[in-house]
């Protein structure tokens, strides 16, 4: 009898591990995490669903926690009545560590719940990465709003991050992530956003886990010309891949009259969506010999799909392989019986998503390791690094700078400024794991130990400063002999650290006096040379060594005179003439073709405007910017280098014999203003470009612009002034009225320029005109448009060939930026993204889909089908 008891006991204790083995098998991979739930609190099981949740607090650094109040009519429970705000900072973001090329059902929860008596419900955007996921907006959805996506993560971490976009305080409740499986719901690009999930029943049940072992959120829907099925018969779901619950899958619709089609209709949120869809059906309705059920579906007259005959108590998912969009505002679905049929249509369940894009890639991900583990290294909690590290530009993290080639290319990190950021220990390791870092400035600080050896591997590194610490020891050599090569190394303000070879060496105590005397006479004989050389030469000194022209910093990529001439073969093939002096075709090393501005000796512009363009191409680093091969400052001989610019200028393209495609032009437009946006936003401090012109803007030989001629460019002092005051300096036509009148210098001058280019590019019509009863174009345009027909203002080289709401946005945009107050202009981001939506209706004009081939069957009913708060 013991024995048969201990064998019963044993098998109670086996079945409860198994048991508890089964149940966190069932959550494996899930992150529950409630938002605001203080540590002492955290974890708890929610009681419905059995899910155990835990505190946000581990996965965000910023925000504050918060209860929100009892709203009439709703039970709320946990985890939907605390909630985390963001008051400070524009971006905070939650980092979780997720599988890479996994594809992750993403739910966050918000709720307002007038917790802070304030009664203003916030509206704000949702970001998932680098790219916008949403717009959540509480001033509509006041009792709260559930957001999903379904998602293949990039890497092993992903953000999930709430930005600021008004004067409202963004808030969440809660964020879930559940794995799903790689071979469902997968779209041909982009993911997916839930736009509704329901079952067709009366039932007023919403079911989600643990009986939907992904935890998707079904809600109950029904419509009163339906009939209601059910079955207390088992329906088979183990073949389907969607593994829908059963308890779904039990009831069905169909139409109440049997000659009507089942016909649903609902509206689009945005006339451009792109849907993708999932029907379920199963046959839960036991058919007698002579009966049979036979459907085809459609979706407007050019989609449909059937004959479908749902199996027997056996579940069939039908979704489009292809995304498809509406045809209108309206869309309408119908499940036409055919002539064969005895029954009507069925239908048990429907799934809707969304397809939003998200174009633009991460940051290096060896980039953002790396520049994590530096965070980590000096405990830096600087508010802007959250998120991507460099995109999107303007959530930019401080104290860096980025490479931007291309939307589809990882950025880089090419510089990194740690200066007066009160860091401690040695100089961090994982720096050198960054391995196209140009710029390095840990001034400033309180470092110690060594110059690490591997700066001088970092073959990259352009500008090394490490003044004002307490490092001590010998600059490595290696590090000394690239020096000699044009690297700038600064080390003052550290008493301990020797940058001469023999420190190491003791000196002779009784040869110090004599040393200070050679030295001494060193200087002495110096200075008198030099003042005899000044004397012999008055005042054609050269201009590097001009008291009142400083040298350039950096003798980086700096090439003879000699070198010039030999690059040119003798200044042989003349490419165009500037303000700056000639422009001339080189080669350098036989294989680069570069540019070679030469001043000329009546240029207008002189050392001053070439210092400046110098100084800062060899610091601003983007794909739309004109590169700086290298310079010439040799007596009287300055030159600039350039990368070599195939198709020349903007402007020689339009007055042109051949025709700019509209779809031409609207890159070209957004290639300048993406130059722009970095100049303003990606550059710490900004910086005004005051000449964007159609001359300046250049293409490559792929027809992609960049922004060239920094000569005028303005920096803004460090201390966040929103202008500068200065000098008037600019081309006529271009000159933004409000900077002439009152000499503030900001970038919204720059926004002015690039609206004339933009009206260029719009137009084909010469900026300044004295023919015309409307000079400059911008006045020329305004009066056209009072006669609301925009072919008289568009270029008639393009034939009509555009699509005209493509044509009338980008007008309107242009108009906007040469508003005579800036105040009302819009920054260059705007632009950009403004420009970008013109491009998507243009590429939708000339797209060709071939719906037939997919079945559309996106649903969305036109009202808010989010669930209630349990």
């Amino acid at each position: 009898m013991k024995n048969l008891r201990r064998v019963f006991l044993s098998f109670l204790i086996l079945s409860f591990c198994i048991f508890n083995f089964l149940q966190a098998q069932d959550q494996q991979g899930f992150i529950n995490l409630d938002c605001g739930l203080q540590a002492n609190e955290s974890p708890y099981t929610e009681p419905t669903t059995k899910l155990t949740f835990t505190s946000d607090s581990d996965y965000i650094n910023t925000g504050k926690s918060g209860r929100i109040q009892n709203v009439p009519g709703l039970e709320y429970i946990k985890p939907y009545t605390g909630l985390r705000y963001f008051p400070d900072g524009v971006r905070n973001c939650y980092t979780l560590n997720v599988v890479q090329d996994t594809n992750y059902l993403i739910v966050a929860m918000f709720t307002y719940g007038n917790y802070d008596n304030l009664d203003t419900p916030p509206k704000f955007d949702l970001y998932l990465g680098p790219n916008i996921w949403t717009t959540v907006d509480l001033q509509i959805k006041v009792n709260g709003t559930r957001e999903e996506i379904i998602h293949v993560t990039r890497s092993t971490s992903l953000q999930v991050c709430l930005v600021k976009t008004g004067t409202t305080t963004p808030v969440i409740s809660a964020l879930e992530l559940r794995p799903l499986r790689n071979d469902i719901y997968i779209p041909q690009s982009g993911s997916l956003k839930t736009r509704f999930r329901v079952y067709l029943t009366d039932s007023k049940d919403i079911v989600r886990y643990p009986v939907d072992v992904h935890d998707r959120l079904w809600s109950p829907f029904f419509m009163p010309e339906w009939k209601i099925l059910r079955t207390s018969l088992s329906v088979n779901n183990s073949d389907d891949d969607y593994d829908i619950p059963e308890d779904v899958l039990v009831t069905a619709a169909t139409p109440a009259n049997v000659s009507l089609p089942m016909t649903i209709s609902w509206n689009v949120e945005k006339p451009a969506d792109l849907f993708y869809a999932y029907l379920h059906g199963a046959e839960i309705q036991p058919l007698r010999d002579n009966d049979t059920r036979e459907f085809n579906i459609t979706a407007g007259p050019n989609v449909s799909y059937g004959p479908v005959s749902p199996e027997e108590f056996q579940v069939n998912t039908l979704y489009n392989t292809s995304p498809v969009k509406c045809d209108g505002v309206v869309c309408h679905l119908q499940l036409i019986r055919t002539p064969n049929s005895t029954l009507p249509p069925l239908l048990n369940a429907i799934e809707a998503f969304v397809v939003v894009e998200f174009p633009q890639s991460e940051t290096n991900a060896d980039d953002v390791v790396a520049i994590k583990s530096i965070e980590t290294s000096y405990g830096l909690s600087r508010i802007s690094w959250q998120g991507d590290p460099c995109v999107p530009q303007q959530f930019l993290w401080d104290g860096l700078t980025c490479e931007y080639t291309n939307i589809s290319t990882p950025s880089r990190i090419l510089s990194l400024d740690l200066s007066s950021s009160e860091i401690t220990g040695i100089i961090a390791p994982d720096i050198q794991n960054l391995t196209q870092l140009r710029k390095l400035d840990l001034s400033s600080n309180n470092l110690t130990g060594g110059v690490p050896e591997f700066l001088a591997k970092m073959n990259s590194l352009l500008v090394i400063n490490l003044s004002g610490n307490n490092l001590s020891g010998s600059v490595p050599q290696a590090l000394l002999d690239k020096v000699k090569k044009g690297l700038t190394l600064n080390i003052q303000g550290n008493p301990n650290l020797c940058s001469s070879s023999s420190c190491n060496k003791k000196i002779n105590r009784t040869m110090l006096p004599v040393i200070a005397s050679l030295a001494s006479l060193g200087v002495i004989i110096s200075v008198i040379t030099l003042l005899f050389v000044c004397i012999k030469r008055g005042p054609s000194i050269v201009k590097g060594l001009s008291p009142s022209q400083p040298s350039i910093e950096t003798k980086k990529r700096r090439y003879t005179y000699t070198e010039v001439l030999a690059m040119t073969n003798n200044m042989e093939r003349v490419l165009g003439k500037g303000g700056f002096g000639m422009v001339y075709h080189g080669n350098i090393n036989g294989n680069e073709e570069v540019a070679v501005k030469l001043l000329s000796q009546s240029s207008a512009q002189g050392y001053k405007e070439f210092k400046t363009e110098v100084e800062l191409l060899l610091r601003v680093y983007h794909t739309n910017l004109v590169s700086l091969v290298g310079y010439c400052d040799e007596k009287d001989h300055l030159a600039l280098i350039y990368q070599y610019m195939a198709n020349g200028d903007l402007k020689q393209h339009l007055s042109g014999s051949s025709t700019m495609s509209w779809v031409d032009r609207l890159n070209i437009a957004i290639d300048a203003a993406l130059g722009l946006e970095y100049l303003h936003i990606g550059c710490k401090p900004l910086i005004v470009h005051r000449d964007v012109k159609s001359s300046n803007i250049l293409l490559d030989d792929q027809f992609q612009a960049k922004l060239a001629d920094f000569g005028l460019s303005r920096s803004f002092p460090v201390g966040g002034e929103s202008h500068v005051s200065t000098l008037v300096a600019g081309t006529p036509g271009y000159l933004d009225h409000e900077y002439y009148q009152t000499n503030r210098l900001s970038e919204k001058s720059d926004v002015y320029s690039f609206g004339v280019v933009l009206l260029e590019i719009i137009t084909n019509k010469p900026v300044i005109d004295q023919t015309r009863e409307k000079p400059h174009i911008a006045e020329w345009v305004k009066f056209m448009l009072t006669r609301g027909d925009i072919k008289n203002v568009m270029d008639p080289k393009l034939q009509g060939m555009y699509d005209s709401g493509s044509a009338w946005k980008a007008l309107e945009l242009a108009m906007t930026c040469v508003y005579h107050s800036s105040l009302d202009r819009p920054n260059m981001s705007h632009v950009v993204h403004e420009l970008k939506e013109c491009l998507m209706s243009e590429n939708k004009r000339t797209r060709d889909i071939n719906s037939k081939r997919s079945l559309d069957i996106n649903l969305s009913f036109g009202s808010d089908v989010n669930p209630k708060a349990r």
